[in-house]
């Protein structure tokens, strides 16, 4: 029992800061060009 009254906190945290860190990606607009990230990919200059 004492081992659940650390790991459920713990775990709610470091969900937490997952969510936030993905709420942080979305405001930075890291997901904004998916087709020039493609045709980059693509490109043969180096």
């Amino acid at each position: 029992m004492n081992v659940q009254e650390f790991l459920i906190p713990v775990s709610l945290g470091l969900g937490g800061l997952g969510i936030l860190a993905f709420v942080w990606t979305l405001r930075s607009h890291q997901y904004d060009d998916p087709s020039g990230d493609a045709a980059r990919i693509l490109a043969e200059d180096e």
